[in-house]
């Protein structure tokens, strides 16, 4: 009797001490500790400058994971893969957490990647035919925001109702596309590549970017006046590391990241949102 319950106190200090060495696991170390989901340009270049620079005097160790799409960053944060992901702007956010049932939070906003109209056919945007092939995005948050730049230079009108899919809209309809456009979808990363067969193409700055284009490129820019199109960092609402996590999004905000971004992209395109 006395050796059973020997048997049985030591099997429930080996089970204390796994115990106490699980919570050992979810450390302060641990929480600390973050992996962070961004695009190539210019979001992990920014992040890595906070890693090299500014994350260690605040404790923080963090780990950058590049993405060259839009989808998996945000499935990666929600399934637990990532911490948190910089990659997005607020009306994708919008849109995407409420069609996913995501319980995400965000911070303010970064930085803006102007979106362009380029083309490598023409040299002024006056100078565009009527049945030009003209590319956008597939992505739809993004696609609005490049279609409201055509529409922004007369190019085309938008529908008032946007719950509809805005491309096939405008491209059969003569009282959105007066000048019969030939509206083509393109993934992001491969819109700077299509340009050989299209006549122009709205690029968003960060796919323009590693494309190897400028925003001096550009036939026409997106102004960052009153901008809603900021990229902000983002993060599950439930968080364990929200400390963490907030650490870091005060520090993306910093003089010195601001400065980062002034000095690195000195052609504006990126631009500081704070």
């Amino acid at each position: 009797m006395k050796t059973w319950k020997k048997i049985v106190a030591a099997a429930g200090a080996a089970g204390l001490a796994l115990s106490l060495a699980a919570c050992g696991g979810n450390s302060a170390a641990d929480t600390n500790k973050l992996i962070v989901g961004a695009s190539p340009t210019p979001h992990a270049e920014i992040l890595r400058y906070v890693a090299d620079n500014l994350a260690k005097k605040q404790g923080i160790e963090l780990e950058v994971k590049e993405y060259t799409d839009y989808v998996l960053p945000n499935e990666a944060l929600n399934s637990g893969d990532l911490d948190a992901n910089y990659y997005q702007t607020v009306p994708y956010f919008d849109e995407k957490t409420a069609k996913n049932n995501w319980h995400f939070d965000h911070g303010k906003g970064i930085h803006l990647e102007p979106v362009g109209i380029y083309s490598e056919k023409l040299k002024d945007i006056k100078d565009l035919k009527d049945g030009a092939k003209i590319g956008v995005i597939t992505d739809e948050t993004n696609q609005k925001r490049g279609l409201k730049l055509l529409a922004d230079n007369g190019l085309i009108k938008l529908p008032k109702d946007e719950n509809q899919h805005l491309v096939s809209v405008i491209a059969k309809s003569k009282e959105y596309n007066p000048r019969g456009f030939d509206l083509s979808e393109v993934e992001g990363p491969q819109l700077v590549r299509s340009l050989a067969d299209l006549d122009i193409a709205v690029i968003n700055g960060n796919f323009a970017l590693d494309g190897g284009k400028k925003p001096s490129d550009a036939l026409v820019l997106e102004s960052p006046k009153d901008n809603p199109s900021l990229n902000i960092l983002v993060w599950k609402k439930d968080s364990e590391k929200l400390e963490a996590i907030k650490k870091l999004d005060a520090l993306l905000h910093s003089p010195e990241v601001k400065a980062f971004i002034e000095k690195k992209w000195p052609n504006k395109a990126v631009l500081p949102g704070f």
